[in-house]
């Protein structure tokens, strides 16, 4: 899968993001970066395919969808240090049908001055396939995801972080155009013993995308966001043109302590129509949060301002 390759790929963008800093008016966003920021969290996701295929002038759709996991968890984050920890109770009774399914989700961002990166690892098992004539269950089928995306934020007024978590708030209404670069890899394996049925597709898309934080009230913010770009999808060598398109959707309330929000993040990848074959993907998350921002203790400040010194920070 090239893991190493792909790690160091983004370790090395990272680095790379050496824009100045703007200056920005203190009035369009707060920032809590001084805060321990602890919260929990409901969390949906899915990352499911969908192959077409022409037959006798027909369009056939074969859809491989995940069996749902939905989890609950906390996360604690002060700086640039974010921790968190999901399970999937067997309470929910969407976990009781799927109790052999696994989810594994790990995502992260790093947003240095205008330049964001983002990091996503998603390992599943437990898929069903549908056409329009029958339905399978194929439970040790496995798919792992790894890539990330790079991107630039032109406005300096305009707070990403508000969208993506809660150690900055929008108080001004902005909005930014961020072009994204996106490169992923996906293995799927059915897990049967047969080395046929093991599919590895590159995927990688340039995509111009525009966000706006509409600041409704001192503590209520409504953000969304969409991107429509192209790229090219590579199905175990079988190259080929794929389009994207991302919406984005977040309904959030903030007071200098409690805050709680709801985003939905929608993501389309679609082949080109006149390939025989087809690979599109959809990846959906939707996720619920409440958490509440504190004063980080004494000893752990002075231990973070100690590490950051020593490195640079």
């Amino acid at each position: 899968m090239g893991l190493k390759k792909i790690v160091l790929f983004w370790f090395v963008g990272l680095l790379c993001c050496k824009a100045q800093e703007p200056s920005v008016q203190k009035n369009y966003f707060k920032s809590y970066d001084d805060k321990v920021i602890g919260s929990v969290y409901f969390f949906d996701t899915s990352n499911s395919f969908q192959f077409a295929s022409i037959a006798d002038g027909k369009t056939n759709y074969l859809n491989l969808i995940p069996n749902r996991r939905e989890q609950i968890g906390f996360s604690l984050s002060y700086k640039l240090i974010d921790i968190s920890y999901g399970v999937s109770p067997l309470f929910f009774d969407v976990n009781k049908d799927n109790s052999n399914s696994r989810l594994v989700n790990f995502g992260t961002r790093f947003i240095v001055k205008q330049w964001m990166q983002t990091f996503l690892y998603v390992n599943q098992k437990g898929f069903y396939a549908v056409d329009d004539t029958f339905s399978a269950s194929f439970p040790r089928m496995r798919s792992i995801k790894i890539g990330g995306t790079t991107s630039y934020i032109f406005n300096p007024k305009f707070s990403f972080k508000t969208i993506a978590n809660q150690n900055q708030w929008q108080t001004k209404s902005s909005g930014s155009f961020i072009p994204t670069l996106s490169i992923y890899n996906t293995y799927l394996n059915l897990n049967d013993g047969n080395d046929d049925n093991k599919s590895n597709i590159w995927l990688a898309t340039l995509a111009p995308s525009y966000y706006y934080n509409w600041v409704i009230s001192n503590h209520v913010l409504v953000s969304s966001g969409i991107a429509v770009g192209a790229g090219f999808n590579d199905v175990d060598g079988d190259f080929s043109g794929v389009i994207e398109s991302t919406i984005n959707l977040k309904l959030g309330y903030n007071s200098d302590s409690f805050f709680t929000f709801v985003n939905l993040n929608y993501s389309n990848f679609v082949q080109n129509n006149n390939n025989p074959v087809r690979f599109n993907e959809n990846i959906a998350t939707l996720r619920v949060t409440a958490g509440y921002r504190f004063d980080p203790p004494k000893k752990v400040k002075q231990l973070y301002d100690k590490g950051a010194k020593a490195i640079g920070l």
